[in-house]
């Protein structure tokens, strides 16, 4: 069983009140891990730590936090394993894609590294010839990560890259369910040469006391939030006070079009992989498919086969695909959505029920839903207006090219949409009239460090990954020379 404390200036230590809280798996209900329950001064103490860190840390070379983010990559590569198989006991997504994601979280690190090299600034044609002109990029000052339980590892990786490759400290709140995966990487980002004071982690049950603590503080310049749109909207508020930049990456209701030219088979193993891929715990994966009407029997029987094909069970058995859902709120959310579809005429093709796994222990009540096609689906359902968080796969047909794109864009969420046809010019209108910022084109797992990640409308501010993440941990100054 792990067990941590708070890292604050390069130090394991107790929160203030001694307190601790249990971690627990979602597929055993076992307890795999106890962490310090930090508070409102501990917060504090960690952003004292960052900002008297800052100075030096920013005054670094480029060439020189490139190398020790080098390092951490190459230490998260060596524990790939290891850090796969903490994620999968406090998080249950099966242990191939645990480990799929630390590769994922450790590109970030890599990519990061390397554009802390290539921030440049700018000389300006000046209006007089006695001046010039001259664009500077330096670093924010100290960070906030805000990180959610899906992804307890690239979702850290994706601020605290950036971060700390323009120069910036950092002070990382990983999510309650989910700690021990963020423990341990900032034990090899530690391990890599991070100086004391550049990354602080507080863990802890107490979600808003910390974030208004993070929010607040004026020495705090930027925050990073992955997580609801309810609480980036909060979050939001809370940095107008003291003007803090702020990126937000909040909830999505993806769309999954079929065209009738598309490969059918390739359309719904793409649909398989981002419908069910963790879970349907993802901000990213197919909430709404869409599917032309000539196709549409086909492709859901298609669907549905592959999808009573798929192995439910605890993520660290071989062979499954489907993990449990991370706590009971969550089976009772997709079921809610289930019942409220089948009451209203939706037909279950496959699925539809909690799963008959339970814990371990006598009693103990596991969190597994059955992988769910659902077919006859309307918009009236809440499952084609609100996001899922679970493994179902709601079906819906359409007649035309403009009533599909009408269907996508018709929800408040703008993060990521999907479609599948093998026309170009297809292909290049949809892709520009779709209102979300990710676009799949015949492509259902698009994201890549390298690539920004953001979302239109509620799904968002600002961008992560690629020149474009870095880019939010940097202030533009204008600096203006008089030479005679």
């Amino acid at each position: 069983m792990k067990r941590y404390g708070l890292f604050i200036n390069g130090k394991w230590i107790e929160a203030t009140t001694d307190e601790r809280f249990e971690v627990t798996n979602p597929a055993t209900g076992e307890i795999v891990g106890n962490c310090a329950d930090g508070g409102e001064a501990d917060v504090e103490r960690a952003i004292t730590a960052a900002h008297e860190a800052f100075p030096a840390w920013s005054n670094q070379t480029a060439k020189e936090r490139a190398e020790i983010l080098r390092r951490a990559y190459e230490l998260m590569i060596a524990h790939k394993d290891e850090l796969g198989e903490i994620m999968t006991l406090e998080q249950g997504k099966p242990i191939l894609e645990a480990k799929g994601e630390i590769q994922y979280a450790a590109d970030f690190v890599e990519w990061s590294g390397e554009e802390a090299k290539r921030i440049y600034g700018e000389t300006i044609p000046a209006s007089a010839t006695d001046k010039r002109i001259w664009v500077h990029k330096q670093p924010v000052g100290v960070a906030a990560a805000i990180t959610p339980w899906n992804f307890p590892a690239s979702m850290i990786t994706r601020k605290i890259a950036p971060a700390l490759a323009a120069g910036c400290t950092v002070v990382i709140k990983p999510a309650q369910q989910t700690p021990l995966t963020a423990c341990r990487i900032v034990e090899l980002f530690h391990e890599a040469g991070v100086p004391k004071g550049v990354i602080n982690l507080i863990t802890s049950t107490h979600a808003s006391t910390v974030g208004e603590a993070l929010l607040k503080d004026e020495r705090v310049r930027k925050v990073g939030f992955t997580g609801s749109t309810a609480i980036g909207k909060v979050l939001m508020k809370q940095a107008a006070d003291t003007m803090k930049k702020i990126s937000l990456e909040l909830g999505g209701h993806a769309p999954f079009i079929v065209f009738a030219d598309a490969d059918l088979d390739r359309a719904v193993d793409e649909v398989l992989s981002s419908k069910f891929r963790n879970a349907g715990q993802t901000c990213v994966c197919a909430n709404r498919i869409y599917v032309e009407q000539s196709i549409g029997q086909a492709f859901a029987e298609r669907l549905a086969q592959k999808t009573k094909e798929l192995k439910v069970g605890n993520g660290m058995e071989e062979g499954v695909a489907i993990g449990p859902l991370i706590d009971s709120a969550a089976a009772d959310k997709v079921e809610g959505q289930v019942k409220d579809a089948v009451n209203k005429g939706a037909k279950v093709m496959t699925g539809g029920h909690r799963h008959t796994k339970v814990g371990k222990h006598p009693g103990q009540k596991a969190h597994f839903f059955e992988p769910t096609v659902l077919l006859d689906v309307t918009d009236e359902m809440e499952v084609m207006r609100e996001e899922t968080f679970g493994p179902v796969a709601p079906i819906q047909y359409f007649s035309s090219e403009e009533e599909a794109i009408a269907k996508a864009n018709h929800s408040r969420y703008g993060l990521a949409a999907y479609f599948y046809t093998e026309n170009l010019a297809r292909a290049i209108r949809v892709s520009e009239k779709l209102e979300f910022g990710i676009v799949g084109v015949n492509d259902g797992t698009p994201s890549t460090a390298q690539a920004p990640f953001g979302g239109f409308k509620e799904s968002g501010l600002g961008r992560e990954g690629g020149k474009y993440g870095v880019e939010e941990y940097l202030e533009t100054k204008y600096i203006s020379v008089r030479i005679q």
